[in-house]
């Protein structure tokens, strides 16, 4: 038997078909497991080898196309679901977002630095409010730049 795995999150999800049929999902975990669920329920594997003893010749598939258009991005700033009710705050420089489309928080796409009363911590897409509360520094768009900033900013402050 040779099912067709088609990935869904790069390297963590996939959808297995069989002939066109979808018969159940895949995924890979923190803990170096595959967890397999179908309808005879879950199954979890240590490895590829067992994996394909199980299901027979695994054929994994690229990404399908139809995620392409589903980005994490609100004006270039990277956002950790994909962003609804997206709107730039000209005033302070802030792309902003809301997690679904009835929502009231938002939330400040990209890497910050927020200085709390212990120090500096780094923060990806910090709510609007914690950035009107309390200094901070960003957008970044890489994490790269957030931690050079947040090195700079501890040795200003020590």
């Amino acid at each position: 038997m040779t099912v067709k795995a088609k990935e869904v999150l790069n390297g963590k999800f996939w959808i297995v078909e069989d002939n066109g049929v979808r018969v159940g999902t895949l995924c890979y975990n923190e803990d170096q497991k595959y967890m397999y669920t179908c309808d005879n329920g879950t199954a979890f594997f240590d490895n590829e080898r067992q994996l394909n003893l199980s299901l027979g010749k695994i054929v994994w598939g690229g990404v399908e196309a139809t995620l392409k258009d589903e980005r994490k991005e609100v004006h270039g700033f990277p956002a950790s679901v994909v962003p609804q009710n997206t709107m730039y705050d000209v005033k302070r420089k802030l792309p902003l977002f809301t997690k679904s489309a009835k929502s009231k928080s938002v939330y400040c796409a990209g890497y910050y630095i927020v200085r709390f009363e212990k120090g500096w911590v780094r923060s990806f897409c910090p709510k609007l409010d914690t950035c009107e509360k309390y200094e901070f520094k960003g957008p970044f768009k890489t994490d790269l730049e957030m931690r050079t900033e947040l090195s700079n900013a501890n040795k200003r402050t020590s």
